[in-house]
């Protein structure tokens, strides 16, 4: 695959492809799938360039590097996403500058980004972080806790819950990978059939994005295979 910003176009091209194959290879829509590019660590510039080549929805972890690049860009029509772990102190910002937050694991989090979002903004579209391997060093709630966090979350004012988010562990088998896609599914479909009525699967990046398309993601958050090795 290509390398370098110069060929910034290109990359985003063959990220499409992919994305449409794996998409037709599941009986589905490609235009019902989301790329988000992950574009935390990339200037600015690399973001407009992006943006120039069609893209809309750009993610990022690093809140006050952040802030400055939509600042920058905020004479572009782009909707940003805030896809790290939230800290308690950080939520204000967050909840004033974001459309989208797809890591929430803790109702006092969501409680804090409820309670901040401005009220001529529209509501804040939140997914649900799910330790979906259980692994002590990811964030995310247990299995367990899910019915009772989305039912919370729910009901708070001024957030719509979307849907639920994973990062798995790390496989380099394709079965293995749709496994825990699969698992997250199962459990978006369990709260739906409790009357939450989710529409959002956020899950897939660069190593394994085909394989949540093909358990039904509806956006994956993509970065090194868009912009290349993250700059130093």
């Amino acid at each position: 695959m290509l390398r370098g910003p110069q060929n910034l176009a290109q990359r985003i091209l063959e990220v499409q492809e992919r994305m449409a194959r794996a998409a037709a290879r599941a009986g589905r829509n490609a235009q019902s799938v989301t790329l988000l590019a992950v574009s935390k660590a990339q200037p600015a510039e690399v973001v407009r360039a992006a943006a120039d080549c069609g893209l809309r929805d750009f993610g990022e972890s690093y809140l006050q590097e952040a802030l400055a690049k939509l600042d920058a860009l905020r004479d572009r029509a782009l909707q940003w996403h805030f896809v790290g772990r939230i800290q308690a102190n950080k939520t204000r910002d967050i909840a004033e500058a974001f459309a989208w937050v797809h890591a929430v694991d803790r109702l006092r989090i969501a409680e804090r980004l409820a309670a901040q979002r401005p009220h001529y903004a529209a509501p804040l579209n939140v997914c649900l972080q799910v330790n979906i391997g259980g692994e002590a060093s990811k964030g995310g709630v247990a299995h367990a806790e899910l019915p009772g966090l989305a039912a919370a979350v729910a009901r708070l004012p001024r957030l719509a819950l979307r849907g639920l988010m994973c990062i798995p562990p790390e496989e380099t088998e394709v079965a293995r990978q749709r496994a825990w896609f699969r698992e997250l599914h199962g459990l978006y479909t369990a709260l739906n059939s409790a009357g939450l009525g989710l529409d959002t699967l956020s899950m897939g990046m660069s190593g394994d994005f085909e394989a949540a398309i093909e358990e039904g993601a509806t956006i994956v958050r993509v970065g090194t295979a868009l912009f290349g090795p993250r700059p130093a």
